[in-house]
């Protein structure tokens, strides 16, 4: 079918992302041509991906971290921000700040101020 996207992977060897929620399929190239942003170009393209639409591409689940007693929070591709996000949080506010794991097997811990 000509209306059908390649599922070739694309000549430069840049990964490719889908979206089911957008119905849509992007090459990496103008992340790695452009942008230079090398090994981490689908974690730049998944978080400009939820800026831009308010949700993350198929198979990109974030660590979350939410605050208990205000609404600041956020959301992480990767543990280490956002756990450092977590502990800054906690220690310039005394809030308890609720750390989730990107998966359902993961158990939510509570980072308090130490």
């Amino acid at each position: 079918m000509a209306d059908e996207p390649s599922r070739e992977p694309p000549e430069s060897g840049a990964p490719t992302v889908s979206c089911s929620r957008c119905n849509r399929e992007w090459d990496l190239d103008f992340e790695f041509e452009e942008l230079y942003a090398g090994n981490r170009a689908v974690e730049q393209f998944a978080l400009d991906h939820e800026r831009h639409t308010g949700h993350f591409p198929d198979d990109v689940t974030p660590w979350i971290v939410d605050c208990r007693e205000c609404p600041d929070g956020d959301q992480y591709l990767e543990e280490r921000p956002a756990r450092r996000w977590a502990k800054t949080h906690a220690r310039h506010t005394d809030h308890t700040v609720e750390f989730h794991p990107p998966t359902e097997e993961g158990s939510t811990e509570a980072i308090d101020a130490e």
